[in-house]
């Protein structure tokens, strides 16, 4: 029951978090159609949504399934870790929330926000020095200061590791350069909706901006024919696109939020990318201040072969970006329950 009430909470922190809003005001959860405030009645975890039959009680808009997932999937995970860690239930209860709502929103946004993660690794640390077993699952026995220093460990080569996979990847794949045997057309697209990004578009083909400008760094460079600025022609030549402003041939410079529209023509483009985001790192490291260094390794290496699977199964990350966050928190989870003597055997092996 208290997972299923926290599960209803972390829908507001799914839906909320990603558009900046907060998770505080207005106080009662509203329908993201006709912004009605739900009733108490039609707030009660996992019933209200079969009673409602999925839809809102106001305007009859589809309520997504997801609602009613996270709901049961929360509760199902408060209950196991109970059985199996009753010792250290509330701060796993932590873990446990900040990994449904991380896989939830980096699935549906592609983003992390890592003040969950930042508040995830400090919570964290407090657990490997209240319950040293945590840091110690693959059998070794910590007093409260080495739970505390595996934990730290843990942080920093979870975080280090992977912010070296992501700069090498940055310098192997950072670029992705389309070249047209003829001119196309290329514009800039307002969202549709609120939680929605901008687009570049470039001969069909729409790339949000989120998936672009992934540091402050990157610049997307059009090879332009032509560049018509708030229909303006403004002339030919090599367009510089930043996060927040445009670059003409010429050196002019216009921020992006004060131009009504940016189109033209172009036969070659190079579109910055990532290997992984950043948010995946700071994802890594958290998971490292709870279980260790032993903890990173296994949720990493489980977690690679949990998307390879899941691409091969479903045929997702085949031609788009493939959130990667979902699955480390899977390989979390499998650490936890059970991952961690699969470890154990394994050193058993090696005969250490």
């Amino acid at each position: 029951m208290i997972g299923a009430c926290i599960g209803s909470f972390l829908n507001v922190v799914i839906y909320r978090v990603p558009l900046g809003l907060s998770v505080k005001n207005p106080k009662r959860s509203f329908c993201p159609i006709c912004k009605h405030q739900l009733s108490a009645w039609q707030n009660l975890p996992i019933v209200s949504w079969l009673f409602l039959r999925g839809k809102c009680g106001h305007c009859s808009a589809p309520i997504p399934f997801r609602y009613i997932a996270v709901e049961i999937l929360t509760a199902g995970l408060f209950g196991l870790v109970w059985h199996v860690f009753p010792q250290a239930a509330v701060f796993l209860w932590v873990l446990m929330g900040l990994l449904i709502s991380i896989t939830f929103i980096d699935a549906e946004y592609l983003i992390i926000p890592t003040n969950l993660t930042w508040a995830g690794s400090v919570i964290g640390l407090i657990a490997c020095s209240v319950y040293p077993p945590l840091s110690a699952m693959a059998g070794y026995q910590f007093t409260w200061k080495e739970g505390l220093f595996s934990g730290g460990t843990g942080w920093v080569v979870g975080f280090v590791g992977l912010w070296l996979v992501v700069e090498l990847g940055k310098k192997a794949f950072g670029k992705r350069a389309l070249n047209f045997d003829s001119e196309v057309e290329w514009s800039l697209k307002e969202p549709e909706a609120d939680h929605e990004p901008m687009s570049f578009v470039i001969d069909g083909e729409e790339i949000s901006w989120w998936d672009v400008f992934a540091r402050k760094s990157d610049r997307l460079m059009v090879d332009a024919s032509s560049v018509v600025v708030d229909d303006e022609e403004t002339g030919a030549g090599q367009l510089i696109i930043r996060e927040t402003e445009i670059e003409l041939a010429d050196g002019r410079h216009f921020e992006l939020e004060k131009l009504v529209s940016l189109r033209g023509r172009a036969k070659s483009v190079v579109i910055p990318r990532e290997a992984m985001g950043m948010g995946d790192v700071h994802l890594l490291a958290m998971i490292g201040a709870f279980f260790g260094w032993s903890g990173v390794f296994f949720s990493l290496f489980s977690a690679s072969l949990f998307a390879i699977v899941a691409a091969l199964i479903g045929r997702i990350g085949f031609g788009k970006q493939l959130p990667f966050g979902p699955f480390i928190a899977m390989g979390a989870v499998a650490w936890m329950f059970g991952g961690w003597q699969l470890w154990r055997m394994y050193l058993d092996f090696l005969g250490f």
